[in-house]
């Protein structure tokens, strides 16, 4: 593995910007815990408002009334302003107060210059305070969000289409089995009287967390503490959540599509938080295997540069959404159960068995073999500096000690680098074959002619790669003749294919 030596240097300067400035967390009002992050030569102000209510406190039948309720919150109008006023307001200020929703916390965002605090926090208060909740904002906003499931996600997004019957696909049964946008027969349902008596029940001073970063943050903590004072009492008392169901073998989920290629998402639940010791380990390991959007990991290098697949082989420990047209995980997105999980960007589908059995072939050897003495040095000096990457911009800094918070850890990004360096490689082996394996997996596969896949998977049919290109080395071809004929444990009986149509319904 070569580290950019560029690259180094912008993230050593980044951590000497960022890193010092270390976090006091206090509940300053007694009642609602506040989390900041002082940046005092800053000319901005984050807020992140953060709810202990997410997509799993959606009652039944009423899926999707989480996500509705806050983006009606960010995306509708005020009791003083309509929407359309709300958009007027705040362009020439090039500000923005969105909503987050995950499956155990909704997240609030504004972000603005400090010469503009004023307007903007007034703003704030106000979506959080005296929501408007017009019928016209919620039946654009509940049409909106039936567009994206049975429309964009179901009709040309074939990627997150994987991902999210994957999450489906390993969760049934389960609080976390639904996507956080809903379904589309229960948001068809819903009504705004039902959004009204959520906002009511979970956004309250029981459930609040204020995050704020950016100079004379115990000022302006005690002002919000003061505003949100006014919302109503209630807890949130959170169930332990159900373990999720057992896997025995391969089990495919494969979703028929008209589609030019085919998307394949692979996972398993695993019992590693960020509260775990063994969670470091992994983030090294991983590291190895898949890095986001690097061409460090053994998937990238195996199936895109060796072999020509795809654009991008990737592997994760924990629940990753990447944030907008960054490479790196999106904040404020975090899960008492996590899972491991590889993701396969789209391949031909004359490769598709192929790419399936290279991912899981690469997976037996890691788990297997675990890393080398040269691997984990490499690895674990690389991920030591790209790992501050994460905390460039003063609102991912918060975001991640709002997730501290959430997990009851010391502050995340700050004891990163001497949590890593203090791994060994022997952690590191030892935590892989603890909670990774290559037997029991979930797969969903987003692909045109799924029932004669799931044939030829629980078959074992041989599947010869087709390469678009000659010249490929001996010892590449050699391996594919190999990889080929791996033998896949498919469990039948509980495989199955599904129309896309079906799926989020």
């Amino acid at each position: 593995m070569k580290t950019n030596h560029k690259s180094l240097i912008l993230t050593l300067m980044l951590s000497v910007l960022i890193f010092p400035l270390s976090l006091p967390s206090s509940s300053l009002a007694g009642e609602i815990p506040v989390v900041l992050l002082p940046v005092e030569n800053s000319p901005l102000v984050t807020y992140r408002i953060q709810f202990r209510v997410g997509s799993i406190d959606d009652p039944d039948g009423k899926k999707g009334l989480a996500m509705l309720t806050a983006t009606l919150l960010t995306e509708g109008g005020t009791q003083k302003r309509s929407y359309d006023e709300i958009i007027e307001y705040l362009y020439p200020m090039a500000a923005r107060i969105q909503s987050q929703v995950e499956k155990e916390v909704t997240t609030i965002i504004a972000t603005t210059h400090r010469d503009n605090l004023n307007k903007v926090y007034s703003l704030l208060m106000e979506m959080l305070l005296e929501p408007g909740f017009r019928e016209e904002d919620f039946e654009r906003i509940r049409t909106n969000l039936i567009n994206y499931l049975a429309k964009q996600l179901r009709g040309n997004d074939d990627e997150n289409l994987a991902k999210e019957a994957l999450n489906v696909f390993m969760y049934a049964g389960h609080p976390y089995g639904t996507p956080n946008q809903g379904l589309v027969s229960h948001l068809e349902g819903l009504t705004l009287k039902d959004v009204e008596t959520h906002y009511k029940k979970y956004f309250t001073k029981g459930t609040v967390t204020v995050g704020i970063a950016g100079a004379d943050t115990p000022k302006l903590a005690e002002r919000a503490l003061r505003d949100l004072g006014r919302l109503k009492d209630g807890q949130s008392k959170r169930e332990p959540l159900p373990e999720p169901s057992p896997i025995n073998g391969i089990e495919i989920l494969a979703v028929e599509k008209e589609c030019r290629s085919t998307a394949i998402s692979i996972g398993y639940p695993i019992n590693v938080t960020r509260t775990d010791p063994d969670f470091y380990a992994l983030l090294i390991a991983n590291s190895y295997l898949g890095e986001h959007r690097t061409f460090n990991g053994v998937l990238m290098i195996r199936m895109r540069q060796v072999r020509g697949l795809n654009y991008g082989d990737y592997s994760y420990i924990e629940n990753f959404i990447q944030e907008g047209r960054s490479t790196f995980p999106l904040a404020n997105i975090p899960r008492r159960q996590q899972f491991f999980s590889i993701w396969i960007r789209p391949v031909l589908h004359k490769n598709r068995h192929f790419s399936l059995r290279l991912a899981i072939w690469e997976l037996e050897k890691f788990v297997k073999n675990g890393l080398s003495r040269d691997d984990f040095e490499a690895t674990k000096k690389f991920l030591i500096n790209y790992s501050k990457l994460w905390a460039q911009n003063q609102s991912r800094r918060l975001g991640y000690l709002l997730d501290s918070k959430f997990y009851g850890t010391d502050d995340f990004l700050k004891t990163l680098p001497e949590k890593l360096q203090d791994v060994t490689l022997e952690q590191v082996n030892a935590a892989i074959k603890r909670h990774l394996n290559c037997q029991n997996l979930r797969v969903a596969v987003v692909t045109k002619g799924a029932e004669e896949f799931l044939q030829d998977l629980i078959s074992n049919k041989r599947s010869p790669i087709v390469y678009q290109a000659e010249g490929i080395p001996e010892d590449v071809l050699a391996e594919d003749k190999k990889i080929g004929v791996f033998e896949l444990s498919i469990n039948r009986d509980k495989s199955r294919v599904a129309a896309a149509a079906e799926l989020f319904e």
